[in-house]
């Protein structure tokens, strides 16, 4: 049974992805495939399931490694948890709420901040991770890549849409 703690921590990031895909399928469809100005340069929308499959499975993996590293804490008692992993703790939730603001709210102003929050998160996790294990805060650096990315894409997307940025108008709703 020892590989069931690898496992939990490979699924655990993507429960929220998979969550959170089901819930804004149609705001991609109807609103930001639509109505939202994107930028020339953007990943196109099929790129994104499988590149945060494997971000998750490495963050997953990632946060194993320094957890063993670390003596295996009780991950039931988060408050009790070394840093490192109080900061993968809060980055994953940052992550996981940034869809839901995203493309359920449509407030891109809120967006907006709250990836920068993430940005500032992942790496502070990354650091953490490396400190600990040096290959957990490596498999961290595609995903902070990633992040980086998104941020880029969502301030273009704010900065474009400037009708969008405190979310739909109550008026036309």
């Amino acid at each position: 049974m020892a590989w069931l703690p690898l496992v939990y921590a490979i699924i655990f990031p993507n429960l929220g992805g998979i969550a959170s895909a089901g819930l804004t399928r149609n705001a991609v469809r109807d609103w930001y495939d639509k109505v939202i100005k994107k930028p020339s340069w953007r990943p196109p929308n099929r790129a994104f399931g499988p590149v945060w499959t494997y971000l998750y499975c490495t963050m997953g993996y990632a946060s194993y490694r320094v957890w063993v590293a670390l003596g295996e804490p009780d991950v039931l008692e988060p408050v009790a948890l070394p840093a490192p992993l109080q900061l993968f703790v809060l980055q994953l939730i940052l992550n996981w709420i940034w869809t839901p603001i995203f493309f359920g709210c449509k407030h891109l102003t809120l967006a907006l901040f709250e990836i920068l929050l993430l940005d500032a998160s992942v790496a502070m996790t990354l650091y953490a991770f490396w400190g600990v294990d040096s290959l957990a805060g490596l498999l961290l650096v595609p995903y902070m890549a990633w992040v980086t990315l998104a941020t880029a894409l969502t301030a273009s997307i704010w900065k474009d849409n400037p009708k969008w940025r405190l979310g739909p108008d109550p008026k036309k709703e």
